[in-house]
């Protein structure tokens, strides 16, 4: 799976929505129900799949879909 769609399926999951409704643009300040809680079960998926866990500076980075692709991204490459 590539990590656009890694993603998109994480962040539908934290969000509690259907992936195909997700959309492109998805972030905290577009979607309500990014809420602290949602966030949190993000960072945890997150720290799963990448099998590790994030630093602070990259946990409170992540306020969109492009950026959970962009960290899905880094830390598939280190």
């Amino acid at each position: 799976m590539n990590p656009a769609d890694r993603a998109r399926k994480l962040l539908a999951e934290a969000l509690e929505v259907d992936p195909a409704q997700l959309p492109a643009d998805a972030s905290v300040t577009t979607m309500q129900e990014w809420d602290s809680l949602a966030h949190l079960r993000l960072i945890e998926a997150m720290e799963r799949e990448l099998s590790g866990e994030l630093p602070p500076e990259m946990v409170v980075s992540i306020g969109s879909l492009d950026d959970v692709v962009r960290v899905i991204s880094e830390r598939a490459l280190a």
